[in-house]
């Protein structure tokens, strides 16, 4: 599929030796000629553009015949976050690799990356098997074929990338591949570093005191580094949600609780005031009451048929291709950032638009059933146009991505929460999400968006020597570090620990940041490289607790 390079870089990208096509979706595949479907190759610089035309289409594949190689090792990426759940393995013939799939091969250290580019028109994965690769594209709008209506479509652009050189090749070619995916990234214009108290308040009992502590504590810890630390608002500062026992809350995101948050502009300032930047957690597709007009009708229908986007336990979830869903976003946003808060993390949009978090999607990111509101559009679609608006609203507001598609929003957001959640309650959930995170998807950091593996807690359930670990980690990758700091674990030696790490972050990491090396064998690697290669550290770092790593999920409720 690809030709040989030396180093790492872009390779060529040949044509499929099969096209197919399905329209309905339960039909089989079919040449797509034989189904009035229309699929058009063309070169796009070192890319391969496939266009789609059609009346309704449910899915495209495009098949490369090639025997890969004995014992070949097989990578893919998430559909939004990972979950713990990104490893190297042998070949899975009907493992979905969404947007990526790498190969590497122990016997000679070359490795190659086939993906697409971002905000193509499709949801798309790859399937690897001993005779070749598969590239499928869902088209469809929600759980429906779309009807394109006779319009083009450009569901994928195919690019591809390889290195040589024994197992460094497998990070050397993965972060090749991200740069030919995404070539405009929108990048923050500072290292993202700062406080969060999710992990250890949970969204409950807190209010605008303990922000201005924390935002306090990490200014302090910066000391006068020019580069400033964030003080961000998570979950809980609005009225009806989880801090009244809801999993998460909804809008309308119009004022916070008039007990703890009264006036959301004198939050900002406040935060400001302490040497920090000033951000805030909002969940823009959920509203607490169906919206009125023409909207809220169109989620009632949806909800009638069966449609994810609609009625939810603990409110209306919005579909992002109606245009007054839209509006209501950039509304919300707008009134956000006329509040003072200059980073603002939006979260939950790829649950409440498909009604399924990452690990459930498998083949098909959404259930069949009915389509979007607007059936032209393909999901892919909806989510590029979600993310667009959001972007356009915040205007000089950095904007972090949590449970976004990432490979959609690559261009529209600043930054993304590439892993599922750390815990500041247990920390083999941390282990497993946090480290499994920074490790796999760690080349993605600067190509795509500014990484986000999550949360760093200082919490009296997690141990500070394992927390430690991680927090110098992150900081030396340059990715953002973000620390939900328990008061009452403050010591000197965790303040230390902690101004050291915030303020290596805000400098934008160790120069050449860090790259596993042991993540081919394992899911949350040990061994480091800090640094150049020429003049770096090996890490050596142990994750495991007194009984090594704790197997079960825990699942006891956040403090109260």
């Amino acid at each position: 599929m690809s030709t040989t390079t030396s180093g790492a870089g872009s390779a060529a990208v040949a044509a499929p030796d099969l096209v197919r096509a399905q329209v309905g979706g339960r039909d089989r595949f079919a040449p797509p000629e034989a189904v009035g479907v229309r699929v058009d190759l063309a070169e796009d610089g070192a890319g391969l553009r496939v266009d789609v035309t059609a009346e309704r289409v449910s899915r495209v594949a495009l098949r490369w015949r090639r025997p890969l190689p004995q014992g070949v090792r097989v990578l893919g990426d998430a559909w939004e976050r990972s979950y713990g759940d990104l490893a190297w393995q042998g070949l899975v013939p009907e493992r979905p690799l969404p947007w990526t799939v790498l190969l590497h091969d122990p016997r000679t250290g070359r490795t190659e990356g086939h993906g697409v580019r971002v905000r193509g028109a499709a949801m798309a994965f790859w399937t690897a098997d001993p005779d070749g690769l598969t590239l499928w594209l869902d088209l469809r709008s929600g759980g429906a074929p779309v009807e394109l209506r006779g319009r083009t479509t450009t569901a994928a652009v195919v690019v591809a990338a390889a290195a040589e050189g024994g197992p460094g090749s497998a990070f050397a070619a993965q972060r090749a591949l991200a740069h030919l995916q995404c070539p405009d990234p929108l990048l923050p214009p500072a290292p993202l570093a700062g406080a969060n108290n999710w992990y250890y308040a949970y969204g409950r009992g807190f209010g605008l005191d303990a922000v201005v502590r924390d935002a306090r504590a990490v200014s302090d810890l910066a000391g006068d580094h020019p580069v400033r630390p964030w003080g961000v608002i998570d979950d809980g500062w609005s009225v009806d949600g989880v801090a009244d026992g809801r999993d998460a809350s909804g809008g309308p995101w119009d004022a916070g609780r008039p007990q703890t948050f009264p006036d959301l502009a004198e939050a900002a300032a406040a935060i400001r005031a302490q040497g920090a930047r000033p951000g805030i957690w909002y969940r823009p597709l959920l509203r607490r009451e169906r919206p009125s007009g023409a909207l809220g009708g169109a989620l009632a229908r949806a909800s009638a048929a069966g449609g994810t986007p609609g009625r939810r336990q603990d409110g209306w979830a919005l579909d992002p291709s109606h245009p007054g869903a839209l509006d209501l976003v950039r509304e919300d946003v707008a009134r956000i950032r006329g509040w003072g808060f200059e980073l603002l993390k939006h979260d939950f949009s790829t649950y409440d638009l498909l009604g399924r978090w990452g690990p459930a999607m498998g083949a098909s990111p959404a259930a069949d059933g009915p389509p979007l509101a607007d059936p032209s559009t393909t999901t892919a679609e909806a989510l590029v146009g979600f993310y667009r608006a959001v972007r356009e609203a915040a205007g000089d507001v950095v904007v972090l991505g949590c449970n976004t598609v990432g490979h959609l929003a690559a261009g529209l957001e600043h930054a993304q929460r590439t892993g599922d959640d750390t815990s500041g309650l247990t920390w083999s959930r941390t282990r497993r999400t946090g480290v499994n995170a920074l490790a796999f998807r760690l080349a993605q950091h600067g190509a795509l968006f500014a990484a986000d593996a999550d949360c760093v807690p200082s919490t009296p359930g997690t141990p500070w020597a394992k927390n430690r670990q991680l927090l110098d980690l992150v900081a030396r990758s340059g990715t953002a570090l973000f620390v939900s700091v328990d008061p009452a674990t403050r010591t000197e030696t965790v303040d230390a620990d902690l101004a050291a790490a915030l303020r290596l972050a805000l400098d934008g990491g160790a120069p050449g940041g860090v790259e596993p090396l042991d993540w081919l064998d394992t899911t949350t690697p040990q061994r480091w490289r800090s640094g150049w290669v020429d003049r770096g550290e090996e890490l050596h770092l142990a994750w495991g607790e007194e009984l090594g790593s704790d197997p079960f999920e825990h699942t006891e409720p956040p403090p109260p």
